[in-house]
């Protein structure tokens, strides 16, 4: 395990870049695949509370899992072919890969309690985007689709911080 804040925070970024650009450029099961990878590698490298940390990773994977697969069934998302019945898996491997940095290079915005309320509706939305703009879904109605974007990640991030702080105090920094 890695003792140095600053150097986990680092990989934990790197990590998370390189899992969500492989699974946004090569989206499907390798991808997810990939992400798994990654997932041990920081279990084993980044992460100091393994157990509580898997458990965190896997509830916000599950509640942004569910939260796409609106979006999808709602015509938020597509994925250009209209016919996703539930979250295609590497946009759960980039939830799960995404849920590593609420405990460390993304800790920070938890750290003012207004901070993720204007974060997050102009982040989540951003990376949406830009996974459109390569390729890896669609925003049918771009002016609607980044409003409701907005307004879920709104929720749902400030609701990943709230759990992370209820239920697992360990991994507040």
């Amino acid at each position: 395990m890695i003792h140095t804040d600053t150097l986990r925070n680092v990989l934990n970024f790197a990590l998370f870049q390189a899992g969500w650009f492989v699974c946004v450029l090569y989206p499907g099961l390798m991808a997810a695949g990939f992400v798994v990878l990654l997932l041990v590698f920081h279990m084993l490298f980044v992460s100091q509370h393994r157990s509580a940390e898997l458990q965190f990773i896997g509830a916000g994977t599950v509640l942004g899992g569910v939260l796409d697969g609106i979006w999808f069934q709602t015509g938020i998302l597509d994925d250009g072919t209209g016919s996703v019945q539930i979250t295609p898996v590497w946009l759960v491997g980039i939830w799960a890969i995404f849920m590593t940095t609420l405990s460390h290079s993304l800790s920070w915005i938890g750290s003012k309690p207004w901070l993720p309320f204007v974060c997050a509706p102009i982040a989540g939305p951003f990376a949406y985007w830009s996974a459109s703009a390569l390729g890896a879904v669609q925003l049918p109605n771009l002016t609607l689709s980044l409003a409701a974007l907005a307004l879920g990640w709104l929720v749902v991030f400030p609701s990943l911080l709230y759990l992370r702080k209820a239920l697992y105090p360990e991994l507040i920094r």
